[in-house]
């Protein structure tokens, strides 16, 4: 990023350390998705400057995401835009959904629970990958090497479609006999240490009188801020808060995000609506 840290100063007063694809995903999803425009290459590189992405990387991760089918390139004259595909509109309403939707705070008993189990070949690790890649983000815990587990019922028929590997993968909805053993069960599933650090950070780099002083963009902050929130909650399983330590940090990290968003929003859309040039998507 292009912060840098001065002698003597705070390290958590500056900000995270984020992919530019992250950044980039925030963008999209706050100021693109929906509107069916495409947006000139100069603007992007003009908004990820503003957080400290250089040039260079920002034409490599459009580059990127267009060859991972998340971007389109449309040329009007000589200058060329990018636009939303179908696979990027659905994974940026998903993450929306989890940002504004329900959010990091789970209120409910935890009495019903979501079991997937497998057994794949040893040859088919990139299958094996995203599978797991997937089940992380859809909540799941790993209890043993084919035996995952999620809070709630979780749908998980579209992953199993999307990546063939319906024959492959069974499903099943369980309760917990004793729900008082649930607390050693859930420890061996998931992080909560890793996890509960990740908040910690985020408040203590965010929950200040003057967040993130070396970067006074409301834009820049607005982005840093949604990105780095969307980086922790994609790991967060949103286990039920009643199973969960004493003082769990979600909830206060939550009402932080969406204050300081609302702060942000309209200083930060005006900066937005300045930078950003956009044609029709063709």
């Amino acid at each position: 990023m292009g912060w840098q840290e001065r002698p003597g100063a705070d390290p958590e007063a500056g900000p995270a350390a984020l992919r530019p694809q992250t950044v980039m995903f925030t963008f999209l999803g706050n100021y693109v998705l929906g509107r069916d425009v495409c947006v000139f290459s100069g603007s992007y590189i003009g908004v990820m400057a503003r957080v400290g992405v250089s040039e260079h990387a920002t034409r490599s991760t459009l580059t990127r995401m267009v060859n991972r089918g998340l971007l389109r390139r449309q040329r009007q004259g000589r200058r060329m835009y990018f636009g939303l595909t179908p696979r990027s509109e659905a994974i940026l309403k998903d993450g929306e959904a989890r940002v504004w939707g329900p959010g990091a705070v789970n209120l409910e008993s935890g009495e019903s629970w979501t079991l997937v189990g497998f057994s794949l070949p040893e040859a088919w690790q990139r299958a094996r990958h995203d599978l797991r890649s997937r089940l992380v983000w859809a909540g799941f815990g790993m209890l043993h090497s084919g035996l995952w587990i999620a809070p709630s019922r979780v749908d998980v028929t579209g992953t199993l479609g999307e990546l063939g590997l319906q024959d492959y993968v069974k499903v099943f909805t369980a309760q917990p006999v004793h729900p008082a053993d649930l607390g050693p069960l859930i420890r061996d599933a998931y992080d909560l240490t890793g996890l509960a650090g990740r908040y910690e950070r985020y408040l203590r780099r965010w929950d200040r009188p003057d967040p993130l002083p070396g970067v006074p963009d409301p834009l820049a902050r607005k982005l840093l801020l949604l990105a780095e929130w969307l980086e922790i909650i994609r790991g967060d399983p949103r286990l039920p808060l009643r199973l969960l330590p004493a003082g769990w940090p979600a909830p206060r990290a939550q009402l932080l995000v969406r204050t300081l968003h609302a702060r942000l929003e309209e200083p930060a859309g005006r900066i937005a609506g300045e930078l950003l040039e956009t044609v029709p998507a063709g």
